[in-house]
């Protein structure tokens, strides 16, 4: 069960408890109350127990996180856990050529909320729609390590010195101040993921989307299946070291920069993460679906 959707379906159900009135309504909600009270009720007694290891182990589960954070029980505070977050997200953001700096954490007085500060270093070679990719990667890491965060704002870097790269302020140009984004996407979990092996290229077709992934040492990397030469299918396509070779017009392109191939071609890369310890690809909704 994914646990970032169960919010959505506790209100759901407490949704669908108004239908028998104000009164069914009310103890519905007094029920989840109960429920929260307890189980963070026994939270806090597990963390009183004064165990540093087992207190680490807690705090960087990501599910166990959620819930410490709900009941103000998480041992790290905010900046703490806005660098970890960062950190877990490095591998991906340098397959990308890029990297990312925590500059600050601005408290905003009237809401007790704050807005973080980051700044873009490294580019991402050749490949505009990778902007996207570490848009949502750093979005999704920082806000799900500090839910208490209402906006991520990005301090424009200076201009690269290759005319044909992306510079790195436009990485999260699509991020707004109050933490949404112009493109939605929703996140597909595919356990079978973990199983592939380095070096190894598979094919999986998600939620209409036939995507192509790559995995270079313990970095998966995926790609829309479309070959941008030869306009056709990369199906049987083989890795060597960083280059992926499209079977039908033999063109390379080297996967961990984003798919850059000759002449300004690239692939399509798409966000893969670890989401809730599974492996997650995330796609583009069609227009007009949900938000």
């Amino acid at each position: 069960m994914q646990w970032r959707t169960a919010g959505d379906r506790i209100q759901t159900l407490l949704d669908s408890c108004a239908a028998g009135g104000t009164a069914a309504y009310e103890r519905a909600q007094q029920l989840v109350r109960e429920v929260v009270g307890l189980y963070g009720a026994g939270l806090e007694r597990i963390m009183q127990l004064g165990d540093p290891d087992l207190t680490e182990r807690l705090a960087t589960d990501d599910l166990v996180a959620s819930l410490l954070l709900v009941h103000g029980l998480h041992p790290h505070d905010m900046h703490r856990r806005v660098c970890d977050a960062l950190d877990r997200v490095r591998p991906y953001l340098g397959s990308h050529g890029g990297d990312v700096e925590l500059l600050e954490i601005v408290p905003v007085a009237a809401t007790g909320e704050s807005t973080v500060r980051l700044a873009f270093t490294g580019s991402c070679k050749s490949c505009p729609s990778s902007a996207v990719t570490l848009e949502l990667a750093v979005e999704d890491a920082v806000r799900a390590a500090a839910p208490e965060i209402s906006a991520i704002e990005v301090v424009t870097a200076q201009p690269a010195a290759e005319p044909s790269v992306i510079p790195a302020d436009a990485l999260l140009a699509r991020v707004r101040s109050n933490g949404s984004t112009v493109h939605a996407n929703s996140w597909h979990p595919v356990p079978e993921l973990a199983e592939l092996a380095p070096g190894e290229v598979a094919g999986f077709r998600i939620s209409d989307t036939t995507v192509v992934v790559c995995r270079v040492g313990d970095l998966p990397l995926a790609y829309v299946d479309h070959c941008p030469v030869c306009d056709d299918t990369l199906a049987g396509a083989q890795l060597r070291e960083t280059l992926l070779g499209c079977p039908r017009c033999g063109t390379q392109f080297d996967i961990v920069h984003a798919g850059a191939g000759p002449d300004g071609t690239h692939l399509d890369p798409l966000p893969l993460l670890l989401r809730d310890g599974v492996p997650s690809v995330a796609l583009a909704e069609p227009a007009g679906a949900g938000a």
